[in-house]
């Protein structure tokens, strides 16, 4: 993750004003780019319904002191269309709490909780549910600038190695919250 050139925002639950419109928005553009990592389920056969809270939790590392994650959540159409549902971020000094600022282990590995609020949706079928990864969502979060520095007293910025783990010892995964349709 570079601060210097950040994953833009398109769309989501807040975003921005002109020209950045909140709501659902085709992620394709941001999801081409190669800080961004991209997991996706096959070709849903069946309908899917969620409804409430959806939480990510993420194995991950960098090597600094300090950095986001981002969490997306995306509804694939059968004609490649990538909408957005559900979003969240976690700036990692706060992985403990938002009352106890925690800098991290360079390379540790670390278990995030990332709250990406509630929705509601139906993946229907013929489309496949994606999870974006990245470090970043600007201008709707403020960048980090990866050196752990006090917030907004860094005037220097630093590119962030992070690394995602999905092993059997360290399960990122979303947790979605499946109901049942009548």
């Amino acid at each position: 993750y570079d601060p210097d050139n950040p994953v833009p925002s398109l769309g989501g639950n807040d975003c921005c004003g002109a020209p950045f419109p909140a709501g659902p928005r085709d992620q394709r553009p941001v999801e081409s780019r190669h800080d961004v990592l991209v997991y996706s389920s096959g070709i849903l056969k069946e309908p899917l319904a969620i409804a409430g809270p959806v939480k990510m939790k993420l194995y991950a590392s960098t090597d600094g002191r300090d950095t986001d994650f981002m969490i997306k959540l995306v509804d694939v159409y059968p004609d490649g269309a990538a909408y957005n549902i559900a979003e969240g971020i976690l700036r990692a000094r706060f992985h403990e709490g938002l009352d106890r600022i925690r800098l991290l282990e360079p390379n540790r590995v670390y278990e995030f909780e990332i709250d990406m609020r509630g929705t509601a949706n139906v993946f229907q079928p013929g489309h496949r549910i994606l999870v974006d990864v990245t470090s970043s969502n600007f201008p709707q979060y403020d960048r980090n600038p990866n050196t752990g520095e006090d917030l907004g007293a860094s005037g220097t910025v630093r590119v962030a190695r992070q690394t995602v783990f999905h092993s059997s010892a360290a399960k990122s995964h979303i947790v979605l919250p499946v109901v049942n349709l009548p």
